[in-house]
């Protein structure tokens, strides 16, 4: 493409790299990983009406709503003037599957032409050599680093949707959450925290901190949500969901990002199992998953083995929960997975399910929404509902109707 700006090692020196925010408590962790590396990152916050307007301006309206967010939270930020635009580079991540988001960079690049800010340069964060910049490059212990940082993200996310609604000194889960997210940034930001017998200590500490906060013993209705991974995370994707459940009185649950990860590197192996490939690839495919699922291991056996939290679903339990229901070729975006989460969620006691759909998803409505019935054919008192994110969708609809289904809950609790 000529509208392909490199990023050099001489831009790494002086340029600042923006990185939308998707899930705020990893991404606050991982990213003192690059920052160990030499580059100069930043989160972006900026949420609002401008982000919106930013992306139907400069991203085709038929393109999936996690796009137009994501370019438009960058643009919208460039136009902001908090930032020098001759010393900025952008980062975007790319899976390289069929999925619409691998193409999100070249979405981007199109858009930063249109905006006039086609001297920016745009980085892809991939694994599957899609595009190279010389003076970026992602080395096995910056992988080693973010995969732990990933661990520890889940595992406070766990552990502090099981805490936050029976928190006897209020605000005092999101204090504890605030300190360990910096604890574990800074250590992996020291070098520190990546191997297994430090992520064991740490992910120890880390359940036994949540376990120590004073909690209420009621009962609330449980409430799970699911859906496109950007919508599913990001408080800007789905109009601060979770902000919204905290006010209904329920207990809400998020799967991890640790489940995501291993369903990505599965399908490459399922891809060379049905129609050949590499074999060094699959070698490395089959190494990085084996890895991953150690590193679930560590976190899902220290909630087990020290408090009496729910328990972390292992990927190997997800995956066989919809061996009948669903094919695993389906996996386009989130595939067979995010029915997977629905059942796995259900399994777990959090039947009342929010199952997020961007507009332009295809995949996620059709493992989604159309996999409602059959899910409820073998789990009955499962109570779903799909909400529909786009530009032109209302935040009141959208509360009413997940209101509606929390009184379905509210009922089957008290009946």
């Amino acid at each position: 493409m000529s509208n392909v700006i490199e990023f050099t090692k001489q831009m790494k020196k002086e340029y600042t790299i923006l990185v939308p925010d998707m899930a705020p408590v990893h991404f606050k962790i991982i990213m003192p990983v690059f920052i160990q590396e030499g580059y100069h990152v930043e989160l972006l916050d900026n949420q609002g009406s401008g982000v919106v307007n930013s992306g139907l301006k400069y991203v085709h309206n038929d393109t999936c709503y996690p796009a137009l967010l994501v370019i438009g939270q960058m643009i919208d930020a460039l136009n902001s003037g908090r930032y020098d635009v001759k010393k900025v580079a952008l980062m975007i991540t790319q899976t390289g599957g069929g999925c619409r988001a691998s193409n999100y960079i070249h979405l981007l690049r199109k858009a930063l032409v249109k905006a006039g800010y086609g001297y920016i340069p745009v980085i892809s964060l991939n694994m599957s050599g899609l595009e190279k910049n010389s003076g970026f490059k992602l080395t096995l212990g910056m992988l080693r680093k973010a995969i732990a940082g990933m661990v520890y993200g889940d595992l406070i996310m766990h552990l502090a949707n099981q805490c936050r609604p029976y928190e006897i000194d209020k605000g005092s889960t999101d204090a504890l959450v605030d300190d360990l997210t910096k604890q574990c940034a800074a250590t992996l930001n020291a070098n520190k925290g990546y191997s297994i017998k430090q992520m064991k200590a740490i992910c120890k500490d880390i359940v036994e901190k949540f376990a120590s906060l004073p909690l209420a013993k009621i009962t609330k209705p449980k409430v799970g949500i699911v859906g496109e991974i950007y919508v599913k995370y990001a408080p800007l994707g789905n109009n601060n969901l979770e902000k919204f459940l905290q006010t209904q009185d329920v207990e809400y649950m998020v799967p991890g990002l640790m489940g995501f990860a291993l369903f990505k590197v599965d399908n490459r192996l399922e891809d060379i199992k049905l129609y050949g490939g590499n074999m060094a690839k699959k070698a490395a495919c089959k190494l990085l998953f084996d890895y991953l699922e150690k590193m679930e291991g560590v976190m899902a056996d220290a909630v087990k083995k020290y408090s009496s939290f729910v328990p972390i679903g292992r990927y190997a339990h997800t995956k066989e929960l919809v061996k009948d229901i669903v094919g695993y070729g389906f996996k386009m975006g989130e595939g067979w997975l995010l029915t997977a989460e629905i059942m796995e969620l259900c399994d777990q006691g959090y039947e009342n399910v929010v199952c997020t759909q961007p507009f332009g998803c295809l995949p996620n409505h059709i493992n989604g929404k159309g996999m409602i019935r059959k899910i409820t054919n073998v789990m009955p008192n499962a109570n779903i509902v799909a909400i529909d994110y786009d530009p032109s969708a209302t935040k009141v609809n959208q509360e009413n109707r997940i209101k509606l289904m929390l009184s379905i809950a509210k009922e089957k609790l008290n009946g």
